[in-house]
Order: structure tokens, then sequence, then C-alpha cells
């Protein structure tokens, strides 16, 4: 692979020959193989190799970012001539800047993460093997008239560095597969999918168990109706749980809250969640995708209680956000080489219940287990919630039959405050949350 640390330097040097007062540079490499297998035959093969350098000056309170792929020594003098002459006619931005020299990470141990695995990466050939087995493991079950299957890997490097002093980059890989199912006949087909993603191949599940999976998933849904419109319990299945926590994630971004326009702009040191329950997040998890030595500022991440015990403990802060609302970056930054850094979270952990999805059916009485949501209306400033859903209706703890085209609605501040979770989150998940469980919903449907 190119020397990411080379074009690093390369465009610090030339964006202070420009004039730039300050700057950090960002590269990124990578390369992808997808496959995927319909109707038992080859429907696409595709490769895709690049790299993308971004560079963001500062000048006197004022910033700028470019990008390029061009890696060429004139192209990136260029660039920084460009990116100086753009920030000279930026705005004032008082809180932009780098981090100080005594802010940044200076050792880490990527080995202890295991973020990219230590083996070629599988060709062409096996990845097609691999959809193929889960798609005839999806045809062998009865009742199957259509599978689509996929498999892939990527691997991905990046290194940053900046004028602060800061210099760092890790690799991540990736290999995954995937099917999705079709059953039925005319308006009343349905269809289902199964996936899984690791970092390590040692660890992704069998292509059939996968396969076989979404089947299963599809079947169920046959026969769908319409629920009845009233106020139910409504079960997350843990496929779709997370989504809730991520709304609360969402609230608490410091962007949002600089902008007041969060739900939960005024929730700090409040009860956002009942007692009992955690939210944390821990960047150093081993051979997860979502872990990181450093933010994208090169401060050294590390594990925060966000919410303890039901109570919001912090905002989730880069630096521009912290020293907005006067406080110190919770080493959150992302960013991609177009655009400076902004808030971002990485792996998240919800307390987990005692109960089994199963046991949380049983104690809902008549209501709705929700595995599939389509579209979003959520007020981000009110918390006002109402989204498509489908799934399966509840009757007296036992599930009677499959429903669709149904609206689930109400206030995230409410709905949050009442969940109660099982014990089901998947642990090689980044975000790992239970299916949970929310008395009371409004629900439209026949």
């Amino acid at each position: 692979m190119t020397d990411l640390a080379l074009l690093t330097e390369a465009l610090l040097d030339a964006a202070r020959k420009a004039g730039a007062d300050s700057a950090d540079a960002l590269a990124v490499q990578g390369s992808s193989l997808h496959i995927d297998i319909r109707q038992g035959k080859l429907e696409q093969a595709e490769r895709a190799e690049g790299i993308e350098l971004g560079l963001r000056v500062l000048m006197g309170g004022r910033q700028a970012c470019v990008s390029v792929s061009d890696t060429s020594a004139r192209t990136l003098a260029d660039v920084a001539e460009r990116a100086v002459a753009m920030a000279r006619e930026a705005p004032v931005d008082p809180y932009a800047g780098l981090a100080d020299p005594g802010q940044i990470a200076r050792h880490w141990d990527l080995a202890a993460l295991q973020l990219c695995e230590d083996a070629p990466e599988p060709g062409a050939a096996a990845l097609e093997e691999t959809a193929r087995r889960a798609e005839a493991a999806a045809m062998a079950v009865a009742g199957i008239k259509q599978v689509e299957a996929s498999a892939g890997s990527s691997r991905r490097q990046m290194y940053l560095a900046a004028t602060n002093g800061f210099a760092g980059g890790y690799a991540r890989s990736s290999i995954s597969t995937s099917a999705v199912a079709f059953c039925g006949e005319g308006t009343g087909m349905e269809r289902d999918w199964a996936g899984e993603s690791r970092i390590w191949q040692a660890d992704l599940p069998a292509p059939e168990a996968i396969g076989a999976q979404a089947a299963e998933r599809a079947l169920a849904r046959l026969g769908a109706r319409r629920p009845v419109t009233g106020s139910y319990p409504v079960l997350f299945d843990e496929r779709i749980a997370q989504s809730l926590i991520g709304h609360l994630l969402s609230a608490i971004n410091g962007a949002s809250i600089a902008r007041g326009s969060s739900w939960l702009r005024d929730g700090l040191g409040q009860q956002v969640l009942p007692r009992g329950f955690s939210v944390i997040e821990d960047p150093h998890r081993t051979r997860i995708s979502g872990s990181r030595p450093f933010d994208a500022e090169g401060l050294p991440t590390q594990r925060r209680v966000i919410v303890d015990n039901g109570v919001l403990t912090g905002w989730t802060l880069d630096l521009a956000t912290g020293r907005k609302l006067g406080m110190a970056s919770t080493a959150n930054a992302a960013r991609g080489t177009t655009a400076p850094p902004s808030p971002a979270t990485s792996n998240i952990d919800l307390t987990p219940g005692t109960a089994t999805r199963a046991q949380l059916i049983g104690q809902m009485g008549t209501g709705l287990l929700v595995t599939s949501l389509i579209g979003s209306t959520i007020n981000p400033t009110t918390g006002d919630y109402s989204r498509g859903a489908s799934g399966f209706w509840v009757e007296d703890g036992v599930v009677t039959h499959a429903v669709n085209e149904c609206t689930i609605a109400g206030n995230l501040r409410q709905m949050l405050l009442g969940l109660i979770a099982a014990n089901d989150a998947r642990p090689h998940l980044g975000t790992r949350v239970p299916s949970l469980l929310l008395e009371g919903m409004t629900l439209a449907g026949a």
C-alpha cells in the first residue's frame, strides 16, 4: 500500500508553504470485493480500490477543507494553495482549531484492538462459494421462491497527521455474508433478510446458518395484515432496538446541543432512562469495527459512562462543540476527507435485562412485536416519534400472526423512561442493545 504517513506530511508541508497557520491531513486508502448471487447465477462481481486525501487548514479563526485523490506533488501543492485561498474567504469561527499538543494521544496499543485480520484477503472464488452456500441453504427451505445472496470483504487504512505534532493511523478489515429470501405470490409476496459482518473471518457464522435464518424470517411474514388501532405495548426486537438508543445519542450530540435544537437540551443531570440502566461507550473493545485508539482530532479515546443509573452525565463532544459549550472534548471527533470533525459515538452498550425476549412477549399481554421499521418522522426538537412498522401481533402473551402497514407513535422522552430490556443483545455488535419493551405506544392500523 501507499505510505500514507508520507502523503499526510507532504500535505502539511504544502499547507505551511502556502501560508496556513495550522493544518491537519487525513489519508484513507482501501479496497473492497463484493459478490452477488441470484437464482443460482453470478449477478455481480465488483472490486473497488482507491485513495483519498483530505486537508484542513486554519488561519486566524477561519478554516477550509479540500479533498483529492491524486497523490502527485504538483496536485498536493495546488490543493494546499486552494485551501488557504478558501480559508481567507471563510467566516471567522472562534471555536475552530487543533488540539493543544498536551491533549493529543501519544501511545496506543493497536495489537490489543485487533482491528485488522493478519491474513490474505479472500478471493472472488471464495466469496462466490460463500454466497452460493447461503443461497442454497435458503432455497432448501420449503416455500422459498427466490434468494439473493451476497458476500464481501474490505480492507481500509487511514492515517491522520497535524501541525500540532499528532501523527497516527490504523487499518480495518471486514468480511460479511447476507441473504434476502422471498416467498408467497402476487400481493401476498413477502421478503426478509439475514446478514452478519465481522473483522475476522473465523468469527463469521457459517453461510448456511445465515441463509436458513433469512428463509425462516421471510416465511414468518406470510399472511401479514394490519393490526387494530389503539394504545398497546410495543416490543422492539433486538434487530431494530438500537435505533431507540440511537435517537438518545443523537439528542445528546454536542452539535445539536450547541444549536439548541435537541429535545434533551435541558437533560444534563436528569433521568432519561429508568433506574438501573446505563449507557456506556467503550472504543477499546477487541475485534469490533467501531473501536479506535484515538479520535479524528488525535485525542486519546477512553471508556465513558454516558448515562449512569438512568441519569444523563454528559454530552458527546469534539473540540469545537466543547469550546462552544465551555466543556472539554470527550474525544468523540469523527470526520471524512471532505469536512471538518464533528461529534460521533463509537461502541455503545445498554444495560441488559434479566428476562429473555420470549418472557417479555409473555408478559406484554396484547400488543405488537416490531421486527422492521420503515421511514421516519422524528422531531429532533420535541422528541415526537412516528415510524412505519411491521412485525407480529401478540395476543395474551402469544405471537398469533404477522402484521404490516401500521404506524407506531409516541414521544421519545416518555418512551425511554418506561423501557424494559431483555437479555438478548448480540455480543459482536458495536452497539449492543437488547430487545426493548415499551408500554402504551399508539398504533395506527386498520
